[in-house]
């Protein structure tokens, strides 16, 4: 009896040495990373963001359980240098991915320059299994592909835009599992959260960055009647399928938050830019309260919804006001993962001290955009933007004409519909001087932007 109770008590001993370690080893793992972004989605389409006719209870929720910031933008007025930006932690102006990569030959070999490390290399290099699911648009040709950046596992397409429901292979821009083309006759939006579902569910012994980057609500217009039938309220046809669109996204954005543990990762949801309300691929979203919209430097085509879940770190329902820049994400997420980095190589900062109160002040003095012609430059409550109507598609040149400047005070006037330039000239020669020294810093664009097609064709 003594020899057997001398081995039961080994054999306790064991097992609890063994609880006691896998429990350090869950409260020690370093945390998952989830990057959710919505493709032009406007600005009041959200619960938490001003939305009545579109309801959104998975994104209300997410709001409600972290925190919601009301003065947060995107590098970019439109898709690809916003990704670009998202993924290295810096202005995209700064190595030439300053205009979008359109579907057409003269654009078949540009990408985001693979001399930059991206975001997945930096997860990957430190043991985070890392994957991209829906929208690429980084560069089509091989050595830009997901899979050579740092991802290790892709389900998508590579250009600007996808149908969401053609079982038919579409040869100039298929959609791919790893590298292998695939057909896919289910609603893409509901296929890409089941396969983050799947990777979620693969990955539970490990730490993991999944980006899961939805074309919704991006054209085409195309929502199944499982969707449809939600908003027969909404009379305008385009409208109806928008909201259609979002509302798919938010119910593909619940069965992955369901799948997840959130004890153990920081959830971040944004949108890449502002809805297109008024230049090509009008898609029925709105900016509201907001001037302007995607493809410019007014706030509707650069202040975006943004949404940051840290159970246990960040307090739930807060409001964070501060500006701050989707560049953020990636120095703000390798310091929570403890992945080591310098501050020098970014031009975002990261923002969690911010957030816990640690750090008082706000993150950014001054921050800048480029598109072409069109600038802006947002410093403290003031901003200075220069706006034309095709501006994107002409060379960046320095402030030197200041009459073509419009100035705002965006506290007092979030609209920007109160131009003070003609009062406050010492204001606008000040910002001009400032985004003039920030602009010789950046690089030359590597490539043009692309054109709008002809009639009947879909803008990138």
């Amino acid at each position: 009896m003594k020899h057997t109770a001398r081995i039961l008590s080994a054999a306790t001993i064991a097992a609890g040495l063994l609880f006691c370690h896998i429990q350090a080893g869950a409260q020690t793992r370093r945390p998952n990373v989830v990057l959710i972004v919505a493709d032009d989605m406007g600005y009041g389409d959200i619960g938490p963001y001003g939305s009545k006719d579109i309801p959104t209870p998975n994104l209300d929720k997410l709001a409600r359980e972290g925190v919601r910031f009301t003065d947060a933008y995107v590098t970019g007025p439109y898709c690809s240098p916003t990704r670009a930006g998202l993924l290295t932690g810096k202005y995209p102006q700064r190595f030439g991915h300053e205009f979008n990569i359109g579907a057409a030959a003269e654009h078949a070999d540009v990408g985001l320059p693979v001399n930059e490390t991206t975001m997945a290399d930096r997860f990957r290099a430190a043991g985070y299994r890392t994957a991209v699911f829906g929208k690429w648009h980084l560069g089509s040709a091989p050595r830009y592909h997901p899979l050579e950046r740092g991802f290790d596992e892709f389900f998508g397409f590579l250009h600007g835009q996808h149908s969401y429901i053609s079982p038919t292979p579409n040869p100039n821009n298929p959609l791919y599992d790893g590298r292998k083309t695939v057909t896919e006759p289910a609603y893409l939006t509901d296929v890409l959260a089941d396969r983050a579902v799947d990777f979620i569910n693969r990955n539970r012994t490990q730490p993991f960055l999944l980006y899961l980057a939805f074309n919704a609500v991006h054209i085409p217009l195309q929502a199944t009647d499982k969707y449809l039938s939600r908003f027969a309220n909404i009379k305008d046809e385009r409208r109806r399928t928008y909201a259609a669109m979002l509302s798919a996204m938010d119910d593909g954005i619940g069965k992955t938050l369901a799948a997840l543990d959130h004890d153990n990762t920081i959830i971040i949801f944004f949108s890449d830019n502002g809805g297109p309300t008024t230049v090509g691929g009008v898609n029925g979203s709105s900016n509201a309260p907001l001037k302007g919209s995607k493809r410019t430097t007014w706030e509707g085509g650069i202040r975006v919804p943004f949404i940051i879940k840290w159970k246990g770190h960040i307090t739930a329902g807060t409001t964070y006001s501060q500006p701050m820049i989707q560049l953020d994400l990636l120095p703000t997420t390798l310091a929570i993962a403890g992945i080591k980095y310098d501050p020098r190589n970014f031009d975002g900062v990261n923002i969690l001290p911010f957030l816990t109160g640690k750090r008082s002040g706000h993150p950014h003095e001054t921050l800048y955009w480029r598109l072409g012609y069109l600038m802006a430059i947002r410093k403290g409550d003031w901003k200075l933007v220069r706006m034309s109507d095709e501006g994107f598609h002409q060379d960046p040149t320095p402030l030197t004409d200041l009459t073509t400047l419009e100035l705002y005070n965006l506290k007092d006037d979030i609209g920007e519909a109160n131009n003070l330039a003609s009062k406050q000239p010492k204001k606008v020669k000040e910002l001009a001087d400032d985004w003039n020294r920030w602009a010789k810093g950046m690089s030359k664009p590597l490539w043009d932007a692309p054109r709008f097609p002809g009639p009947g064709q879909q803008p990138q």
